[in-house]
């Protein structure tokens, strides 16, 4: 099993467009082959500063994810309100 953080920057006020765009990813990431469980967390220093951590079952997994359409829109509907791209870190046992 792997764990990949993904880590967003935000900008101001937009948390509720991109919590709305993230509802949308739920529904498609749930239904990925090799999704295990993922969490959404906020920085309490920063609300804007954002860690997404979901764990896959295998490397590959995530790589079918990380190119899949399904993926790539969800970015293309978030990447407007993000300060800069995401941030991703694949962390193995």
């Amino acid at each position: 099993m792997i764990k990949v953080l993904i880590d967003r920057q935000i900008a101001d006020d937009m948390e509720s467009t991109y919590e709305e765009a993230i509802k949308h990813t739920l529904s498609a990431i749930v239904a990925a082959p090799g999704y295990v469980s993922g969490a959404s967390y906020k920085d309490c220093a920063d609300a804007n500063h954002r860690i997404i951590i979901t764990n896959w079952r295998s490397l590959e997994d995530w790589s079918q994810w990380s190119h899949s359409p399904e993926r790539k829109n969800v970015i293309a509907a978030i990447q407007p309100i993000l300060l800069r791209e995401e941030r991703i870190t694949i962390l193995s046992a």
